[in-house]
C-alpha cells in the first residue's frame, strides 16, 4: 500500500535539518533542485492504495538509489551510511535526524524491480534536466564499452566442478541416492591439475581435466534418471548438458552457471583481451559533457547500436533533436540515421571540403576522444566497472543509474567550483582593500 505523504508545512519545536546544514553543500542544493514530484506521480501507480502494509516513501527509495551510485557503495552500505549522515537524510526528504536504518537492503532490490527500466530511465532523464542548457546540445559523441559481470574468469574445469557441486546439492535437497560422491577422487585430480604450464605436467593435467568432465557427466545423467521427470530442475539439467557438450569454437557458449546471459567480448587490449559481460553504448554531448543516452546490448556490431541509442535519446530528450553524432571507426557503414548525421574519422576529400570544414571536423574528432576518460570514471566511480545486478534487466538498469549519478555529480561539481570561485574573488578583494596584497591568489 502506498504510504501517505507527510506535509512539512508545520514548523518543528526542535531544530530541523534545514537549520543545521550548510545551504551551500552540493547535496543540499541538489536535493532542492531535483523535481521529486515527477517520481512520486510516476511510481505511485505501482502501489496498491487501500490494501497491505504502508510502503516506504518514494522519495526515500529514489534518493537511496541515486546516493548508492553517487558514492559507489552497495545496498547494505548505503542503508547503514544513511543512518549516520544528515545530508543523506535531508536529500531523501527527512526534516529531523533519524538514528535508525531507513529500510532493509533487500527493499532496494524490490523497488528496482517495481519501477523497471522505464522508471530508472526517468531518473536518467531528470539528471539531464538538472544540468539545464548543458544537456540540450545538438552535437554529441558516441562510444561503446563493456560492462563486466560479477563472475570469475571462466575455464572448463571451473564449470565442470560447479556442475558437480550443483548436482550434489540437488541430490541432498531431494534425498536422491548417488552411487559415488567422488570426493577423494576430485581432491586427487585437483593435485594433478596444478602447474599445468610445466612441460612435465601438461599431459597429466589434461587427463585430469577430462576425468573431471566425465564425472560431471555421470552426475548429470544420474540426477536426471533419479528425478523422475521433475520439471522443477529441467532448466538446470539442460544448462548442465549444454556446458558439457559445448566446444571451443562454438557460438553462444555458457561462461557462468548462475549468470548464463554473459557474453564474451573481445576488446583487443593487451592487458585484458577478453571481457565477460555485455556491451554498453554511451551518448555524450560534444562540448558540455553531459551523458544523454546509455543503453545496454548483448554483443552486436557497434554500427547496429546507433539506431536504438538515438531512439532512447529522443525519448529522454524530446524537446531537442540531435543534428550530428560523432563516433570512431568502429561505427563504419552508417552515415545518416533518422535525420542525424553520423561522422567518423576518415581522409578528407579536399575537392569537396574547404579548409575551414576540415579544421572544424578535425576538432570534432579530437573532442570525441574526451568520452574515453568519461567511460573510465563511470567504471571506477559509479559502479559500471562490475555489475552485481542479476540478469539482462540488471545490466540495463545498472548502466542508466551509473550515468545518472555521473550527471548529478557533474552538476554538484559545477556548483562547488562556482562557490569556490566566488569565495576566491571575495578574499582577493578583501585583501586588496585592507592589506594591499599584490598578486594574492587563494588556492583550493
Amino acid at each position: 500500500m502506498l504510504t501517505k505523504t507527510v506535509k512539512n508545512n508545520q514548523s518543528s519545536m526542535f531544530l530541523t535539518l534545514v537549520d543545521m546544514l550548510n545551504p551551500n553543500h552540493p547535496l543540499f542544493i541538489l536535493s532542492n533542485t531535483i523535481n521529486w514530484k515527477i517520481f512520486e506521480d510516476s511510481f505511485s501507480v505501482f502501489y496498491c492504495k487501500d490494501n497491505g502494509r504502508p510502503s516506504k516513501p518514494i522519495r526515500l527509495m529514489v534518493g537511496l538509489l541515486i546516493l548508492k551510485h553517487l558514492r559507489n557503495v552497495s545496498d547494505e552500505t548505503i542503508v547503514e551510511q544513511w543512518s549516520e549522515n544528515i545530508y543523506y537524510q535531508y536529500f531523501c526528504g527527512k526534516n529531523e535526524f533519524v538514528p535508525i536504518v531507513p529500510c532493509e537492503a533487500s527493499e532496494l532490490v524490490h523497488f528496482r524491480k517495481r519501477i523497471g527500466e522505464a522508471g530508472v530511465e526517468l531518473i536518467l532523464k531528470e539528471s539531464i534536466r538538472v544540468n539545464g542548457k548543458d544537456g540540450e546540445e545538438e552535437n554529441a559523441s558516441i562510444d561503446s564499452t563493456v560492462q563486466e559481470k560479477n563472475i570469475t574468469y571462466p575455464t572448463d574445469n571451473k564449470l565442470h566442478r560447479k556442475i558437480i557441486n550443483r548436482c550434489k546439492k540437488i541430490s541432498q535437497k531431494e534425498n536422491l541416492q548417488v552411487r559415488q560422491s567422488y570426493t577423494y577422487v576430485l581432491k586427487k585430480l585437483s593435485v594433478d591439475q596444478r602447474f599445468r604450464n610445466h612441460p612435465k605436467n601438461k599431459c597429466k593435467a589434461l587427463r585430469a581435466d577430462k576425468k573431471v568432465k566425465t564425472i560431471a557427466g555421470r552426475f548429470v545423467r544420474e540426477i536426471e534418471r533419479n528425478l523422475n521427470q521433475n520439471e522443477y530442475y529441467k532448466t538446470d539439467i539442460e544448462l548442465f548438458k549444454q556446458i558439457l557438450n559445448q566446444k571451443k569454437t562454438d557460438k553462444n557458449k555458457i561462461y557462468s552457471i548462475h549468470k548464463p546471459e554473459v557474453e564474451c567480448i573481445s576488446k583487443g587490449k593487451e592487458h585484458k583481451k577478453y571481457e565477460f559481460g555485455n556491451k554498453v553504448s554511451i551518448v555524450y554531448t560534444q562540448s558540455t559533457g553531459v551523458i544523454i543516452g546509455a543503453k545496454g546490448f548483448r554483443n552486436p556490431y557497434d554500427g547496429h547500436t546507433i539506431e536504438s541509442a538515438l531512439e532512447q535519446v529522443e525519448r529522454i530528450r524530446p524537446s531537442k533533436k540531435l543534428k550530428t553524432l560523432i563516433g570512431d571507426r568502429g561505427y563504419r557503414g552508417k552515415t545518416q540515421i533518422n535525420g542525424v548525421e553520423i561522422k567518423i574519422p576518415k581522409p578528407f576529400n579536399k575537392s569537396k571540403m574547404c579548409k575551414y570544414q576540415q579544421i572544424k571536423s578535425r576538432k570534432q574528432f579530437k573532442r570525441r576522444a574526451a568520452i574515453e576518460p568519461i567511460i573510465g570514471h563511470l567504471k571506477t566511480d559509479y559502479r559500471l566497472g562490475r555489475n552485481f545486478y542479476k540478469g539482462i534487466f540488471g545490466d540495463n538498469i545498472n548502466i542508466m543509474l551509473a550515468t545518472a549519478a555521473f550527471n548529478f555529480k557533474k552538476m554538484m561539481n559545477k556548483w562547488k567550483s562556482s562557490f569556490c570561485l566566488f569565495f576566491e574573488k571575495f578574499i582577493y578583494y578583501f585583501c586588496n582593500q585592507f592589506f594591499c596584497a599584490k598578486n594574492f591568489k587563494w588556492g583550493f
